[in-house]
């Protein structure tokens, strides 16, 4: 079986070098020292000053929310995972969608003023499948509209923008350490921010507003993560520019076997390094996207409709029209990248990607 993705695992001798300290010290969770060497290790890698490890993405953007103090309407995309609008509703805001630009899959930046209302709070965008949004525009609005912005980097492990770490960027960037990311910790996810205040806030809101054994600062919730996986996050840190050598590779490969064909390929935004963390392609009708799934799952390959349905469809929300996002989520396939993919199951899958179309 080739699925669309498979976490990396690091020898598993150098994982079980940390479990035996983990024994040793008997400090499971609660901010241990492979936490803290974790975000050590991630700040010295991207090059920022300041991120918090909490226990899953979408804590990370739930956290973002209520931080910022955010309320009303919060712009958004209908083109991303369902925990980017599902946060902004648990946290008590309403989801605004702003449609997509159909060759980067991101937020239309150009879009976006005419959707801002006196109860327009936040701008909460996805840098969709690693590609970064037009960060300039999306920061010039922001300022002028007085508005705090939000991205959900939750794709981005290694991707840059004009030379710094996308998550360098917003009032608050988020990313996941989910298994199925480029950098994982099984379960995981870090907040950034460049406000050293708003970064305390947060610290304080992980850990349930713990502030000291007795004492408490504001509210909070259980936003921590363990030993365990920040002992997985460092072994596969060690490994992190061999993975992104290896997308790379393959993207590439990808690329050279579809060469010619009726397919539409990502356009990475201009100034963004991009990290090749997926391989989306978009088909010219829905059918021959479920064509194409269909025949690539008889032959036990699993590709993956990211993102499908348009999150325009949530029962839960109430939309204004979004019709490229609408469009693209329908006749869009990820096609599997991952560590141990071999060149000869990407020609496989291309091969039979080449005979249904031209059929």
């Amino acid at each position: 079986m080739i699925p669309v993705t498979k976490p990396f695992l690091p020898p598993q001798e150098e994982y079980e070098a940390y479990l035996k300290g983990i024994w040793q010290r008997n400090w499971l969770t609660n901010n241990g020292p492979l936490v803290n060497e974790l975000e050590l290790q991630l700040k010295n890698y991207l090059g920022l000053k300041h991120l918090l490890y909490v226990s899953n993405g979408t804590i990370a953007i739930q956290l973002a929310i209520k931080a910022l103090g955010l309320k009303g309407q919060i712009i958004t995309t209908p083109f991303s995972y369902v925990a980017t609008t599902s946060s902004i509703v648990w946290e008590g805001c309403e989801p605004v969608f702003v449609d997509i630009v159909p060759q980067t899959f991101n937020i239309d930046a150009g879009m976006i003023e005419a959707a801002i209302t006196p109860a327009t709070s936040a701008i909460l965008a996805t840098h969709c499948f690693g590609n970064a949004c037009d960060i300039d525009a999306i920061d010039a609005i922001a300022k002028r509209h007085h508005l705090k912005v939000i991205y959900d980097a939750a794709h981005c492990f290694g991707t840059s923008y004009k030379g710094k770490s996308v998550f360098d960027f917003g009032d608050v960037s988020t990313t996941s350490f989910h298994a199925t990311k480029l950098f994982h910790t099984v379960e995981g996810g870090a907040v950034f921010t460049k406000e050293s205040s708003l970064l305390k806030k947060m610290a304080y809101m992980r850990n349930f507003g713990h502030d000291g054994p007795e004492k408490f600062n504001g509210v909070g919730i259980n936003g921590k993560n363990s030993e365990f996986h920040a002992a997985m996050g460092l072994c596969n840190l060690k490994y992190i520019d061999d993975i992104l050598a290896r997308r790379r590779e393959q993207s590439l490969i990808y690329d050279s076997l579809f060469y010619g064909l009726d397919i539409q390929r990502i356009k990475i935004q201009e100034h963004c390094t991009f990290n090749y963390a997926y391989y989306p392609v978009v088909f010219s009708t829905e059918e021959l996207t479920l064509k194409v799934k269909n025949k690539l799952e008889a032959a036990d390959i699993f590709p993956r409709r990211y993102f499908y349905p348009s999150l325009s469809r949530l029962n839960y929300i109430s939309t204004s029209p979004t019709p490229v996002a609408d469009d693209i989520s329908s006749r869009i396939l990820c096609l599997p990248v991952y560590f141990e993919l071999m060149e000869e199951d990407q020609n496989r899958i291309a091969e039979i990607v080449k005979t249904v179309v031209h059929a």
